[in-house]
């Protein structure tokens, strides 16, 4: 009988290692075809997510958040192990061989990244799919919707809970478990949308971390969950959620996705979905608005900025420059240049170009 000896690797390792690695490679190959990635993204990856979604909703925590710290904890074990069994037996081939082991499970989550999430990039987009018609904005067109915005952020600002020093105070518990009905709305109006209903989930481990990086929040494939940061302004959290909910639907670019968060949230019946929605617009179009004519911008905030709205602008603005460090300005350049290695060319530009979406889109009621 033959024995294998201790050390080698196994065919079952060449295959671990190889069949992510054609993977990969495949979806080199497919995904500049449109047609394909129409398929597998809204026949395939689509359905498969949302029903990942369904299961781990009845899960009160985020599966995201359990899965990385498995996976994190799980591979600075094996690798501590690893070591010390091979500085034990003298296995240089062993330690090779474990080494191998990890990195084959690592390609295989990165393959799995491509076809449960990357693929969508390279599908039809929301505004194709909707048959929005969008194009760039002239300044007037801007300092318009950006005013619409104001007022209607403006109007709200007084209905939503406060505490006694005037700072947002709604009970986020309560939107997260409603959340499955804020797009119900816009799915009249844009069917593409439209889901099985499946709430989000806070990131009660994680949210400090996603500030420190300079996110509030994100979506993960592998449990189809939409994860948000509860760390970040409360006053925002409710588009947030919206935003991450977009994901859900395959609404793959950022600049898309804060669109139809947006949209979806200042919408729908509740209050401070609607604040919430039409002050993360507002954000973003004065942005936009102020480079161009830092006189339009003053001329709306003076105008229409109640003392409510004010609070909430400023608390957001500390929270954030509180933050700032060269730690967040490196992350955003990892996300940008990840974004840019799924031809998203604007990469986290691409935030600030639903601009033209919005304006799009409101203009006629501003």
């Amino acid at each position: 009988m033959k024995t294998k000896t201790k050390g080698t690797i196994s065919w079952g390792l060449v295959a671990a290692l190889s069949l992510p690695v054609g993977l990969l490679a495949l979806f080199g190959l497919l995904k500049g075809n449109r047609a394909v990635m129409d398929v597998w993204v809204f026949g395939v990856m689509a359905p498969v997510e949302q029903g990942l979604g369904r299961i781990w909703s009845v899960v009160p925590f985020s599966g995201m958040e359990l899965l990385i710290l498995v996976a994190g904890l799980g591979s600075v074990f094996w690798l501590i192990r690893a070591v010390v069994l091979a500085w034990r037996e003298r296995g240089g081939r062993l330690l090779f061989r474990r080494l191998l082991t990890l990195a084959a499970v690592w390609l295989w989550l990165l393959a799995g990244l491509d076809w449960m999430w990357n693929a969508a990039y390279y599908a039809s987009t929301f505004t194709e799919r909707s048959g929005l018609e969008v194009r760039p904005c002239s300044v007037e067109e801007l300092t318009a919707v950006t005013g619409y915005f104001a007022r209607q952020a403006a109007a709200l600002s007084g209905q939503v809970p406060r505490d006694a020093e005037g700072h947002f105070d709604a009970d986020l518990t309560r939107y997260f478990r409603e959340s499955c009905a804020v797009y119900r709305k816009l799915e009249e109006e844009f069917p593409c949308l439209a889901m099985e209903e499946v709430n989000a989930k806070p990131l009660y481990l994680f949210s400090r971390l996603q500030s420190l990086l300079g996110f509030t929040g994100m979506y993960f494939p592998f449990t189809g969950e939409a994860n948000v940061n509860i760390d970040a302004p409360a006053c925002l959290v409710p588009a947030t959620i919206a935003h991450e909910m977009a994901h859900q639907r395959m609404v793959a670019s950022e600049l898309e996705a804060n669109f139809a968060g947006i949209t979806a949230a200042a919408t729908c019946e509740d209050v401070v979905f609607q604040y919430s929605g039409y002050l993360m617009g507002l954000i973003h179009l004065c942005n936009a608005l102020y480079p161009v004519s830092s006189e339009a911008w003053y001329g709306v905030a003076g105008e229409y900025f109640t003392e409510e709205l004010a609070i909430d602008w400023r608390d957001n603005n500390e929270y954030w420059a509180a933050l700032s460090s060269p730690v967040e300005d490196s992350a955003e350049q990892v996300y940008d240049a990840f974004l840019k290695s799924n031809d998203q060319v604007l990469g986290m530009r691409s935030y600030g170009a639903c601009v033209d979406l919005l304006t799009a889109y409101f203009l006629p009621k501003a």
